[in-house]
């Protein structure tokens, strides 16, 4: 983990507008009319549908997705008693991770009261607001005492995240990591430092898992909880079984497991070296562990371990957890987060971390490969599929257990309500996945010796969309496919140059030669150039050898157009290729022509162009709504690209009468639909949501689309080639795994339709 200086942490909170979290209206307000309806007059009508209906609150107001942080400041992460005011930054900083990993609202609300009572009526008094309260930071024993109360005396969720969501990460962990070890979680000795809320929460869920407490040896700063112990809280008694203490340093003799939750450097190598096989340590104290995670994985080979830190594996981290506990339950209206909820986001995250790791997170955290084992029994914190994993599961515990007051009906619409709330849901994508994996091709990867591309074709095989055929040196693919373990199933790999290629380069290049033979190349020379993987693959597609092919992650976009169009040619009855990306945007799929080919197009090239990038698109089950761009609306400044694009409209319009498109127009007349309406309502395009963009020229589209796929944050697909009669398409330098695996799934699609 980078080294965060004082006076960079500081500069982060001040620097634009102090602080992290905002505000924004979600409701228009642009005019008059839009104030009344927000205020007064048109305010008192949802007013009194609440009156007469209280739940009516959820409807008319954001009470359902909004979430109180609130805490006192009496126990803030590691610095203490240092204040409600002082805490207010930790408490932004909770409400901004509610916001970016669930999509949920949060006010930020820091309590001066030190007295648990006067804490308990405050938060009552304000409870009304909220849909949920995460009580943060506030100290042992108060704390207990708080928790307990609101929930007896509200009915909405709380939860005092210091205390459960360690328990409920940790607890996930120790399932898997008693799993990696083989042991039983109602045998294991367990040896807890530290007593305060977060441990005692961790003692309990285990128990509830099936930890036993006579096998619980949990110490304070005074010592082991025994029965001889005097003046113990009522908390700490329920673990205070032993009969008598014992040292700290002796309880790690033959103790399958460690957690702690103190403060850091009291663990010895030593302690680590007596303790069983396969020790489960959990050094969770932050920012120094009770034993680095160097020193002890130096003196057992066979430890499993989990810290609170970012720079080590494993990191037992609360985001893993409260922001979609409160998720699951807000959408079900829970009236509490009761032991059921919390031990299915036990499971769920669990059963996640078993999972094939998507290759963006492997990516975020610079890793080669990541995979279930000692090194990762607990997910990533950036993994995007923790959402749409532990929220249902803690909405189905809430409707199971009887808190849920508005049960989930359709579980499939749900989870993809819970991509779309953090923008992960791309409907095309899926589409294309699921077509391509109701019929699988074969796809050639024409550079198998790049290791993204191997990622690539791994994944693709996973998911079941393709059969790779891998291109390349055999040795230098199969050191690739042993240095990071991927597990190819009978994987085709060829290698154009060697030997054994001779006589299907020489019926490749034969083929080839009858193709070229009028436009200067020669018989050898043809079968010369089969040697060339781009030539190679392209007549494997040509030749019934393969369906598909992918290339151009390492070469120059012109060297892969070339081979392709030179091999199997355009689609009947077309003159012109043309590029066209597909970005995934938070307003749907947005697609992008000709961004990569043909540099002036006439108006008549448009026209073919657009209306082949329209049949495309509908192959995709997408309706195609085009706008031909330009520096001009519809004759407002004339000149040599809005003439011809304001021709290719009347083209279209007479050979695709039923084909929404017009133009010529400005972009940001095409994607608003407000302005479009406003000064064009004559337009074929007024009221419509334009998805597809024409360029006049080259240099237009590439500019554009490149700009945007470096201001937007979604996927970006392409360029896909439309017009070739078979599937072939090329990549842009610098694919991301993802953006190759979609263009597989492209690219198989389009071997279907063809």
């Amino acid at each position: 983990m980078a080294k965060i200086r004082k006076q960079d942490a500081l500069d982060y909170h001040a620097s634009g507008k102090p602080g992290k979290i905002e505000v924004i209206p979600t409701k228009p307000y642009s005019s008059q009319r839009d104030l009344s309806l927000a205020y007064s007059p048109g305010v008192a009508e949802p007013c009194l549908k609440i009156a007469e209906t209280p739940e009516d609150v959820y409807k008319y107001t954001s009470k359902g997705n909004l979430v109180a942080v609130i805490s006192n400041g009496t126990a803030v992460l590691g610095l203490g008693d240092i204040g409600p005011m002082a805490s207010k930054p930790v408490m932004e900083g909770k409400g901004l991770l509610f916001k970016i990993f669930a999509d949920i609202d949060v006010f930020d609300i820091e309590v001066d009261a030190n007295d648990p009572e006067q804490f308990i009526q405050t938060v009552k008094s304000i409870a009304p607001t909220f849909g949920g309260i995460n009580l943060e930071d506030i100290k042992a024993p108060e704390a207990f005492e708080i928790e307990q109360r609101l929930k007896e005396e509200l009915d909405i969720p709380i939860m005092h995240d210091d205390q459960h969501g360690t328990a409920i990460i940790s607890s996930a962990a120790l399932l898997n990591a008693l799993e990696l070890a083989n042991k039983k979680i109602g045998k294991v000795k367990i040896v807890v430092s530290g007593a305060g809320a977060s441990a005692l929460s961790c003692a309990r869920l285990y128990c509830a898992l099936g930890a036993k407490k006579e096998n619980i040896f949990m110490f304070d700063s005074k010592g082991l909880l025994h029965a001889g112990r005097e003046g113990l809280e009522d908390n700490k008694r329920a673990f205070a079984g032993h009969k008598k203490s014992v040292d700290f340093e002796a309880a790690f003799k033959k103790a399958d497991v460690f957690l702690g939750l103190s403060r850091g450097g009291i663990v010895s190598k030593e302690m680590i070296k007596v303790m069983a096989k396969d020790p489960i340590v959990f050094a969770l104290a932050n920012p120094e562990p009770e034993i680095s995670y160097k020193d002890a994985t130096s003196v057992r080979k066979d430890i499993i371990m989990a810290t609170g830190r970012s720079d080590h594996p494993n990191q037992v981290n609360n985001v893993l957890g409260f922001p979609f506990i409160f998720r699951g339950a807000l959408d079900v209206r829970a009236t509490t987060i009761n032991e059921e909820m919390k031990l299915a986001a036990v499971k769920a995250i669990a059963s996640l971390a078993k999972e094939t790791i998507p290759e963006e997170v492997i990516e975020a955290y610079g890793e080669k490969n990541i995979s279930f084992g000692r090194e990762q029994f607990i997910p990533k914190p950036l993994d995007p599929r923790l959402i749409y994993y532990v929220a249902p599961a803690v909405a189905k515990a809430a409707m199971d257990s009887g808190v849920a007051k508005n049960p989930i009906e359709n579980w499939e619409d749900y989870e993809m309500e819970l991509k779309n709330r953090l923008g992960l849901d791309n409907k095309l994508i899926r589409n294309i996945t699921e077509k391509a994996q109701r019929s699988p091709k074969r796809v050639v990867f024409a550079e198998a010796d790049n290791i993204k591309i191997l990622k690539a074709a791994q994944t693709a095989w996973e998911e079941g969309v393709a059969t790779p055929i891998l291109l390349g040196n055999k040795g230098i693919i199969h050191d690739l496919i042993e240095e990071y373990a991927f597990e190819f199933s009978d994987v085709e790999i060829i290698d154009p140059k060697s030997e054994e290629e001779k006589e299907r380069r020489k019926t490749f290049g034969q083929a080839f030669f009858e193709k070229r033979m009028r436009k200067g190349m020669t018989e050898y020379e043809a079968i010369q150039i089969m040697r060339e993987r781009n030539h190679f693959g392209a007549m494997m597609v040509e030749m019934g050898d393969a369906d598909a092919m992918i290339s151009g992650i390492t070469r120059n976009y012109r060297d892969v157009v070339r081979p392709a169009i030179q091999t199997v040619g355009l689609q009947k009855d077309m003159t012109k290729i043309a590029g066209m990306y597909i970005l995934s945007t938070k307003r749907g799929p947005l697609f992008l022509a000709d961004t990569t080919i043909n540099l002036n197009p006439t108006a008549e090239d448009i026209a073919e162009i657009t209306a082949n990038v329209a049949k495309t698109i509908r192959k995709f089950k997408v309706t195609p709504r085009i706008a031909l761009l330009s520096y001009s609306n519809f004759g407002s400044s004339p000149g040599e690209d809005p003439n011809k694009m304001s021709k290719a409209v009347e083209i279209l319009h007479e050979i695709e009468p039923n084909l929404v498109v017009d133009g010529e127009v400005q972009a940001n007349f095409a994607l608003n639909n407000a302005l479009m309406n406003e000064k064009f309502s004559f337009s074929t395009l007024a009221n419509k949501k334009v998805n597809t963009l024409i360029f006049p020229n080259l240099s237009s589209g590439n500019i554009a689309y490149k700009l945007l796929q470096e201001m937007t944050e979604g996927d970006a697909i392409g360029p896909v080639l439309v017009g070739l009669r078979k599937s072939i398409h090329v990549l842009q330098m610098g694919s991301s795994v993802r953006e190759i695996i979609n263009m597989v799934k492209v690219a198989v699609v389009d071997a279907q339709n063809k």
